[in-house]
């Protein structure tokens, strides 16, 4: 927890100080490309708020978190006369999206009818939990957080390509700009190959369930072998690496380690510490040795085990 809140204040009020006042300023296209942008982000927030409530479906925003990003850089590179840096930051984020709306769309969350589709089943057990029963708190915290946050989260890890217009950087792509680029495909790689094990363990696992065939090794209900070995959540870590790596984008464009893009991926990793943790509560409760796999296995990064 102190580690959660240590990031968010230095998210919050240490990067935006430092941005301002050691960072370059927006220039008139990014502010005017961020206008553009900030009214889709608008339209697209109150579109899954209303979605939710009257489906009773809240997982409206989950449907375009692989998506929309994919507008936005093309947005940006469009905007920027497609120069080279610019195209090379949106296709890779094209490459991350396409993979992981496969994915997703595997799994039942994409239907004829866009409204329906999979639900996180995390919304249907907080929903039960004291205060969020309550059907105002819980259109609130659809309003705020799963809506507002959320994609307000897509759009600023997005928004390290916003660096790269009009900037005084060279447009031509530099040597760091193609080994950033190289990093984020093998982490989009790596975090399919942890996708796909948990995909064919889960599947393999419902196959006997429904056949009535003995588990065997997939009674313990939850993947630990492979990458899931090394880390409990290889894939959400790649997820926070790709966004780390592609503000690298925005350090090669402007020369400044540390400037206004900064704070989406530092958001992003406060998201995934707290989702993982509401996701392993829920895991520990339903299998009982996930508790001891817990206590021996790293979270996000191998061989690197934090607390008790």
């Amino acid at each position: 927890m102190l580690i959660t809140v240590l990031i968010l204040l230095l998210t919050l009020v240490v990067v935006p100080l430092m941005s301002f006042y050691f960072g370059t300023p927006l220039n008139t296209l990014q502010t005017e490309v961020l206008t553009d942008m900030g009214i889709v982000l608008a339209i697209v927030t109150g579109v899954c708020f209303l979605l939710g409530e009257i489906t009773r479906n809240y997982s409206q925003i989950d449907k375009l978190w692989s998506i929309i990003p994919i507008y936005y850089v093309w947005h940006i590179a469009y905007a920027g006369d497609f120069e080279p840096r610019l195209v090379l930051m949106a296709v890779v984020v094209s490459i991350w999206g396409i993979r992981l709306t496969y994915n997703f769309g595997r799994r039942g969350a994409y239907q004829w009818k866009f409204w329906t589709g999979e639900e996180d089943y995390r919304w249907g057990v907080l929903r039960k939990k004291p205060g969020f029963s309550n059907r105002f708190v819980w259109m609130l915290f659809n309003l705020f957080f799963i809506c507002s946050y959320q994609g307000s989260l897509i759009f600023l890890f997005t928004l390290p390509a916003l660096t790269g217009l009009g900037n005084s950087a060279p447009a031509a792509i530099q040597v760091w700009d193609w080994l950033i680029a190289a990093a984020i495909i093998i982490a989009v790689v790596i975090e399919y190959i942890a996708d796909q094990q948990q995909y064919d363990f889960q599947s393999e696992k419902y196959r006997r369930i429904n056949k009535g065939e003995d588990l065997g090794p997939y009674a313990k209900g939850f993947v630990d072998t492979g990458l899931w070995k090394l880390v409990r959540h290889p894939n959400y870590a790649m997820e926070q690496t790709i966004w780390i790596l592609f503000y690298g984008f925005s350090i090669v464009a402007t020369g400044e380690w540390i400037n206004w893009s900064m704070g989406g991926c530092l958001l992003l990793v406060i998201l995934f510490k707290g989702s993982s943790d509401f996701s392993e509560e829920l895991t520990a409760g339903k299998y009982p040795e996930y508790i001891n796999y817990k206590r021996k296995t790293p979270r996000f990064i191998p061989f690197i085990k934090f607390g008790k």
